[in-house]
């Protein structure tokens, strides 16, 4: 007896473009992106709005964890504050984007006044997560990790489950690739953070 089991397929995010006349200002943004809180709302820097449905329930759940491990490290160390996947950057080149968890420094953070840091903070961050659902495009996320890389970041790690694999990106380096690691170190940039990667594949 054979079951035909769903295909899971990829799950490309909706992209809005918006005439020049209409283009929203950063305030416009922050007030859509309010207004329409049950979705992830990105902007890229061609000012394009990018739409995506909320993860599936496993996803999320590993997400969590992902960044409950980065939030204990976090308050322990005390040098950096942590973000998880809803907080909101608005980078150099002017998109802004979303990562599943990141850090700062605690005195690049504090710099930023207070009534910036209420909305999409600009600022990019020193340390970024992204973890692949069954229904991401890797490309897309891959694309993601450069740019993050390209306005500031210093360590980025994209967490494939699908492939159980990890690609490691820092400035000026080719990306590092690691099959289905257990952990992950958080290098000089926060030393003593160690990932355990056993819930999350």
């Amino acid at each position: 007896m054979t079951t035909n089991l769903p295909v899971i397929t990829e799950i490309l995010p909706i992209v809005l473009r918006l005439p020049s006349a209409i283009a929203m200002s950063d305030e416009q943004f922050y007030e859509f992106c309010q207004l329409n809180h049950d979705f992830s709302i990105e902007r890229n820097t061609m000012g394009e709005l990018l739409i995506m449905p909320p993860t599936g329930s496993e996803t999320d759940q590993r997400n969590f964890d992902l960044i409950v491990q980065l939030g204990i490290w976090t308050k322990q160390d005390g040098t950096g504050v942590g973000f998880g996947s809803s907080g909101g950057f608005t980078l150099p080149n002017g998109a802004v984007r979303s990562p599943d968890a990141a850090w700062i420094k605690r005195t690049r953070w504090e710099a930023i006044p207070s009534e910036l840091r209420k909305k999409f903070a600009p600022i990019c961050p020193e340390f970024v997560i992204e973890l692949r659902s069954e229904t991401d495009n890797l490309r897309i996320l891959q694309d993601k990790m450069q740019e993050y890389i390209d306005n500031g970041t210093l360590l980025g790690w994209l967490i494939d489950r699908k492939q159980r694999q990890v690609f490691i990106y820092r400035p000026n380096t080719q990306v590092e690739i690691l099959d289905n690691p257990q952990t992950l170190s958080g290098e000089t940039l926060l030393p003593g953070f160690v990932l355990d990667l056993s819930q999350v594949w």
